[in-house]
């Protein structure tokens, strides 16, 4: 498990620089830019499936809007599929994504 997180971090971060970043409205209407590095915050409670902090859920809130793109995109859709990351949506009260 902890080896398929680090791939995981390893893909985010080496496509961070290629991706182009897309922006995603919020419901007060604000758009955000979702960048997949945002979560970056969210890495150390995703590996272990322990609690997340106070950051990661934050920036979790924030990006909540383009969840569902960075689970579609093949390089790192996955990483959200696992249990773990189940457990951090759902400890950071943001509903998982029904894509």
């Amino acid at each position: 498990m902890k080896f398929t997180g680090a791939i995981c971090i390893s893909f985010v971060i080496a496509l961070v620089s290629s991706l182009a970043w897309t922006n995603a409205t919020v419901e007060e209407g604000i758009k955000v830019a979702c960048v997949p590095a945002e979560l970056k915050p969210c890495t150390p409670a995703g590996l272990t499936g322990g609690t997340p902090s106070t950051e990661c859920c934050g920036k979790l809130k924030e990006q909540e809007s383009c969840l569902c793109s960075y689970m579609k995109n093949p390089a790192f859709g996955h990483c959200f599929k696992t249990p773990n990351a189940h457990k951090v949506i759902a400890a950071c009260s943001v509903a998982y994504p029904a894509c």
